[in-house]
């Protein structure tokens, strides 16, 4: 999301921090994060790739989720992340892959590199104005990003209550468009609907890997932790052990380079 003036000066500066503040909050717990995220339906790489390409960088690659499908294609990839810890877990999984610490503001890559930059899971993070005049630098002429994102999908009620408990910021919202920058036009969507199949210990897990649980102190994240126990356990008789098909919403979009 693009800072909002608040008629303020402050405004802006505000959002930055805590924009800062959220990210900060991934920096180390690369291994526990690798474990217990989801992967991306391979379609969500599919439909934005353009056909012949060759090159690909992936900013904000975390510990890979995404950068393993551009593998699989074939591609040339190169990763960016600010987090060691993070790049850590990649490199053992994808020795081939080029990686390096930086953002999607100052990637640190070449100029007119690659036919492709994605950005998965991690646009919301970023000055997207910033973000978008460093990635139409290294892409080649007529190159395309792709932005990507898992999210819960809140249209099955008990994912929609279960969101909330879990304070998840990755829920689909129908009205999103992101923003991006003028160096990009033809900005168009693509959604595909798939089902993680989790225990109730892998949502519990999963709740530790989010901004609002790591940034939490003992007693909100006890709060948490004991809810989202009762819930999964009490209210919807889910048992220990037991696979539980979690929906999720893929929303991929994509534009290409003026």
């Amino acid at each position: 999301m693009a800072p909002r003036s608040t008629g303020t000066s402050a405004g802006p500066k505000l959002y930055e921090e805590r924009r800062l503040e959220l990210g900060q909050s991934f920096q180390d717990g690369g291994e526990h994060y690798d474990r217990v995220r989801p992967g991306y339906p391979p379609d969500s790489a599919d439909w934005f790739l353009p056909g012949g390409a060759r090159d690909a960088a992936d900013v904000g690659a975390g510990t890979g989720k995404f950068t393993a499908l551009l593998v699989e294609r074939g591609l040339n990839v190169s990763a960016v992340d600010p987090s060691t810890d993070m790049l850590t877990q990649l490199r053992r999984m994808y020795p081939q892959v080029v990686s390096l610490e930086g953002t999607a503001e100052a990637t640190g890559l070449a100029d007119s590199a690659f036919d492709v930059v994605s950005v998965a899971q991690a646009w919301h993070w970023c000055d997207p104005l910033a973000a978008s005049t460093e990635i139409a630098r290294i892409l080649r002429p007529q190159g395309v990003i792709g932005l990507i994102w898992n999210q819960l999908d809140t249209s099955v009620p008990w994912v929609h209550r279960l969101s909330r408990i879990m304070h998840a910021g990755d829920v689909h919202k129908p009205d999103f468009r992101p923003v991006i920058g003028p160096e990009f036009a033809g900005l168009e969507s693509h959604r595909t609907r798939w089902e993680d199949p989790v225990t109730p210990a892998d949502i519990l897990e999963l709740v530790k890997s989010r901004s609002y649980y790591l940034r939490a102190n003992d007693a909100t994240r006890a709060k948490v932790m004991g809810n989202l126990q009762w819930y999964l356990s009490e209210r919807l008789g889910h048992s220990e052990g037991e696979v539980i098909p979690l929906p999720y919403l893929t929303q991929s979009w994509r534009a290409r380079k003026v």
